[in-house]
């Protein structure tokens, strides 16, 4: 995949579609403590444009703009650490959304195996490197390892939701995970506000 590195923000009058495969690279899990670093984009067209952001600068109104446009799919994997992320730092409501990880826990009730290196193996017969997984991420200058790590997260993201739209439907959960895709925002906004280990929903 093709990587177009940009500081801080996208470049003026790109667009990457209706649909976008989007991940991100923080120091850590913790959203207050650990930053956000690196967004990476990719329209399905072996393009990756990955905006690497300074400490505290977080303007990035082009970024801003596609992850509120309501004509824009935001495809993620585990969207509901991006989506909070995102909203910390860029101050901005990330939606609609669709996460392949709910979709893969919706229909591979076979397996506890979720993970993004797990379905690419899985569904689209590849095999993904994790090494650069928790490197440095707030460093100046990036590794070329790093990028190609950062873009490989994003590269298979189209065909999984494809493939996963498919066992959706021949299961009949589309209407399921849709119901959840529209519910992450929510939950993000949960996980900030302190309900993060906490089921509101349990009795």
């Amino acid at each position: 995949m093709k990587i177009k590195l940009h500081k801080g923000d996208l470049p003026d009058g790109l667009s990457l579609g209706p649909l976008v495969a989007i991940d991100t690279e923080t120091l850590g899990l913790n959203p207050y403590r650990d930053r956000l670093c690196l967004a990476q984009l990719s329209a399905g067209d072996g393009v990756c444009h990955a905006v690497q952001f300074a400490a505290g600068e977080y303007a990035a109104p082009n970024l801003r703009r596609m992850l509120a446009d309501p004509a824009v799919t935001k495809l993620f994997h585990f969207a509901r650490f991006d989506i909070a992320m995102f909203r910390r730092y860029l101050k901005v409501d990330c939606k609609p959304v669709y996460c392949t990880k709910i979709a893969s826990k919706l229909v591979r009730t076979y397996t506890d195996r979720h993970g993004l290196k797990d379905l690419v193996r899985e569904l689209l017969g590849i095999e993904l490197s994790k090494e650069q997984q928790s490197s440095d991420w707030g460093a100046a200058e990036l590794t070329e390892k790093q990028l190609a790590y950062a873009a490989s997260d994003v590269a298979h993201l189209h065909a999984l939701k494809t493939a996963l739209d498919t066992m959706l439907a021949r299961e009949g959960r589309t209407h399921l995970a849709q119901a959840c895709f529209n519910f992450l925002p929510a939950r993000a906004e949960l996980d900030l506000a302190g309900w993060e280990e906490i089921d509101i929903f349990a009795h």
